[in-house]
């Protein structure tokens, strides 16, 4: 293995420990942002980490001899005052672990199988949104280029799935086994709810319909409430929830675009995303524009003409550009 898959592999371990600095996250975030390929291998990672977790309560370990097998299967040299440095450290000692359970199970999701023929399914949006059922007769509707992965069989105590994109969630209830979502460093836990879960660059967002939602991330906990919201943005540790303004998230599974007082920039926002259209903005003054109406699967033009009429103002087409001013 070569030292930049060593220093990779051991940075992932960090960051879903909640051990990796600032700066370290940031390197995350970016290398995860540069492929689907690249989240595949973090979720193949955190099922590591949740099997691993199990395994440790249960199983006794010789944390030394883990440690050695640790260091032979990365070819990293044996240097005894290295090794009483990380011993001190408990997710090097996880780490170690981590590297046992793949070498008893091969590949990842073979191990993630290897009793009841457990196998990895993902189900994916490309141009249009996707609704599925998953094992427990929970429904996702993805929006589009998204991906939900998921066993196809759920553990004993939790069903947890991971998520990439956006997607609207209606939970089958089940206090016995709650359902998890991880969404790059942020987990979602819910016994039974609908929600939104969105996850654009270094933001995620979750907005809740029904019931309670727990949002963690680094240790800290935030529960939602219907109508209410959380932003996540990956540079700052803030978890402070918001009451949600509108009904626009839900544009892609209600195939409208419900206004109520909203500025024109928001609404412009998620025009640009449902039609793949570059509207701007020419002037400040028309950003905050307020718009209250209800488009039920209009075209584009047909709601560009409304805020036209509505508003007074023009619309200048340059390429691909709209232009309103």
């Amino acid at each position: 293995m070569s030292e930049n898959q060593q220093y990779l592999d051991e940075l992932l371990v960090k960051y879903l420990l909640g051990e990796a600095t600032p700066m370290e996250i940031n390197e995350v975030e970016k290398w995860i942002a540069e492929s689907e390929a690249h989240q595949k291998h973090l979720d193949s990672f955190r099922t590591i980490l949740s099997e691993s977790s199990k395994l440790s309560k249960t199983t006794v370990v010789d944390e030394n001899e883990a440690w050695k097998r640790f260091q032979q299967r990365r070819q990293m040299p044996k240097n005894t005052t290295d090794h009483k440095k990380v011993n001190n450290i408990s997710w090097w000692r996880i780490a170690a672990l981590f590297i046992l359970l793949v070498g008893v199970g091969g590949l990842v999701f073979n191990f993630y199988g290897r009793k009841e023929n457990i196998r990895m399914l993902a189900v994916q949006s490309a141009d249009a949104p996707v609704t599925d059922t998953l094992p427990d007769g929970s429904v996702i509707t993805l929006n589009k280029h998204s991906q939900l992965s998921y066993a196809s069989k759920f553990e004993k105590d939790s069903r947890t799935v991971s998520l990439q994109g956006e997607a609207f969630f209606n939970i089958t209830p089940n206090k016995q086994k709650p359902f998890i979502i991880h969404v790059r460093d942020v987990t979602v836990k819910v016994v039974g709810t609908s929600f939104n879960i969105r996850n654009s660059g270094t933001k995620t967002e979750v907005i809740v319909e029904t019931g309670v939602v727990q949002v963690i991330r680094n240790n800290k906990m935030v529960a939602l409430q219907p109508k209410e919201k959380i932003v996540i943005d990956a540079k700052t540790d803030d978890l402070v929830k918001e009451k949600v303004a509108d009904k626009l998230y839900n544009y892609y599974r209600s195939k409208e675009f419900v206004c109520d007082n909203t500025p024109l920039w928001k609404l412009v926002e998620v025009l640009n995303e449902a039609y793949d259209a570059d509207i701007v903005i020419g002037q400040k003054s028309l950003r905050n524009l307020r718009l209250s109406t209800t488009f039920n699967n209009e075209s584009l033009e047909n709601i560009l003409n409304v805020i036209i009429l509505t508003f007074s103002i023009e619309v200048e087409h340059e390429g691909n550009k709209i232009l309103l001013k």
